[in-house]
């Protein structure tokens, strides 16, 4: 069974991630140890709050180094939420701060155009281009989103491999290589979150099988 290190560095929606995990078919170590999440298979970053704040924990614990090190080493990593906001370059939330820079692009405010803000409830994410996280799932798929920040890039950029739509346009969906996020949560959108994890656990799973 393939083992998923969920980095625990104090923020996120950990207990139901993990929960909803297991349910995918993973075993989970939640943790912020580094050697503990080195034995795993792959690694989730969770996340509810300031970018600013995750990065500060992050780089003070050294998991912020630890995860692109595993990244550059091809290990599978998913970002949900702000955890999938941490993996670009950058974001102007509250003056601002570097992420991991896994992903190109910077995190830009929502243009909800007039909608209420944050985006909070269901939205159906539509897939731009197929990929390992969508396989099975219906197109549009609806996926629960509680967020005010998104990322800033092109929709027709390689990257971008789900849209949504609250107020104008934006990418919900996005992954390269072996790096991929959510900006919606998946441990909260029911059956097709659950599948959508599972999709990323066959991802690391036949990553495992390669490296045996």
């Amino acid at each position: 069974m393939v083992t998923l290190g969920l980095v625990d560095y104090g923020m996120g929606n950990r207990r139901s991630m993990q929960k909803s995990l297991e349910r995918a078919g993973a075993t989970v170590v939640m943790t912020g140890d580094h050697d503990a999440l080195r034995a795993t298979d792959g690694l989730v970053v969770p996340g509810v709050g300031a970018f600013a704040r995750a990065m500060d924990v992050l780089n003070q614990t050294g998991l912020a180094d630890f995860v692109r090190e595993r990244a550059g080493a091809g290990v599978p990593v998913l970002g949900a939420c702000l955890g999938m906001q941490l993996l670009f370059e950058h974001s102007p939330e509250f003056g601002g701060a570097d992420g991991l820079g896994l992903l190109p692009g910077e995190i830009v405010p929502l243009d909800a155009r007039g909608l209420k803000l944050p985006h909070i409830g269901w939205n159906s994410v539509r897939w731009a281009r197929p990929s390992a996280l969508s396989d099975g799932l219906p197109d549009p798929a609806p996926f629960y989103h509680v967020h005010s920040f998104v990322p800033g890039i092109a929709l027709d950029s390689e990257i971008a491999l789900g849209i949504s739509d609250y107020g104008s346009e934006f990418a919900s969906v996005v992954g390269r290589g072996n790096v991929y996020g959510t900006q919606f949560h998946p441990e909260k959108s029911s059956r097709d979150g659950i599948a959508l994890l599972a999709n990323f656990v066959r991802v690391c799973t036949s990553v495992e099988a390669t490296a045996a």
